[in-house]
């Protein structure tokens, strides 16, 4: 596969964005710092480090898996860590794991001593698709998703699909909905590839993945700072954030993707009675999305909860929940208001 020209980088696949990696590498920096998670150190980090030809020294920096760590808090353990083993300027760090890697990850490298540079190199499917493209880094403030936080580019990205052994199915899952969503957004035929995932040939699962970047990135090279188009990528993630962070501290919490899931499916059901899709688009939406992710039981607390969320929208403007619906599938409008009354109705009708 080739390359992808993003915004100010480029995204490498497989053997050739490692030889890439140790050629810039070798060029430009004088000590290199990989931030991990337990699980990637313990998974990733081997399959990572045998490609990585470089004599600069490295330093591994571990932190606690899981999107409850990634807050300022962890913030200013990293930043201190780094000044305590000598970090400068001229420091390059490379973010091996998932969207909370990543998007912690290139926060810290973004503010550290002004601007360090950074290098992601995603190693869940949900990383690869959505998560390290884009250059939005942040962390959470308690409950509410990505409300710190700036875009920046990394220096480079590496995909390589060989991480994505050591993922679980819910993992894979958690990933796909992100798949699925660029199909529902941007392209009606990639959309129809996964109508059946009996006859997804999983042997060419790279190039699927492949598709799903591409389509990502057109989006934001049109609108790198989310003025307009970019705010396509915001469908099912309205709802979907609002959930994520209601049951972020429960005894359940939602992985991503799978709180997406049910965004997409809530926010269809509004692009639906809005007449922006077809009984029978929303009607397949469902069925699709309802067959791959469990079903999550709401109360009527937790849709007032949820509800309530949605003023902490980063979306919102001028005190206005701002919704990006589907026009038909693979087409998109944005900046739409929703009523409190359509959105309890889409609960209710995902409950039935």
């Amino acid at each position: 596969m080739q390359s992808i020209e993003a915004n100010g980088y480029q995204i490498f696949f497989n053997e050739t964005g490692y030889e890439k990696i140790n050629l810039f590498i070798s060029e430009n920096y004088s000590s290199i710092f990989i931030l991990v998670d337990e699980h990637t150190n313990e998974y990733c980090l081997p399959k990572f480090l045998p490609n990585l030809a470089t004599e600069i020294p490295i330093e591994i920096i571990e932190i606690e898996a899981g999107e409850e760590i990634k807050n300022i808090t962890t913030c200013v353990e990293i930043w201190s860590i780094l000044s305590e083993l000598g970090a400068d300027r001229k420091s390059l760090i490379i973010n091996l794991g998932g969207g909370v890697i990543t998007d912690i990850g290139g926060f810290i490298a973004s503010t550290f001593k002004r601007g360090i540079d950074f290098i992601n190199v995603p190693t869940t499917l949900l990383g690869m698709v959505d998560a390290s493209i884009g250059g939005k880094n942040g962390v959470d403030l308690g409950n509410l998703k990505n409300q710190i936080g700036v875009i920046n580019v990394p220096k480079m990205l590496l995909i390589s699909t060989d991480f994505l052994e050591t993922l679980s199915q819910r993992e894979m899952r958690s990933g796909l909905a992100e798949m699925l969503k660029h199909g529902l957004i941007y392209d009606k035929n990639y959309w129809e590839q996964f109508l059946d995932l009996t006859k997804v040939d999983f042997a060419d699962f790279d190039a699927l993945i492949y598709r799903s970047i591409e389509i990502k990135n057109e989006i934001v090279k049109q609108d790198p700072t989310e003025n307009g188009i970019r705010k396509a990528l915001n469908f099912g993630h309205t709802l979907g954030h609002a959930i994520e962070s209601h049951f972020l501290e429960s005894e359940t919490p939602l992985l991503h993707g799978e709180a997406i899931a049910i965004g997409m499916i809530l926010e269809s059901y509004i692009s639906k009675e809005k007449e922006l899709l077809s009984n029978e688009e929303f009607h397949q939406i469902k069925y699709i999305i309802s067959n791959i992710y469990e079903p999550h039981n709401f109360s009527d607390e937790d849709i007032i909860s949820i509800q309530n969320l949605l003023i902490h929208d980063k979306k919102n403007e001028y005190g206005k929940v701002q919704f990006a619906l589907i026009n038909g599938i693979g087409k998109i409008i944005i900046n739409q208001s929703v009523e409190n009354e359509l959105i309890i109705n889409s609960f209710n009708d995902y409950k039935s």
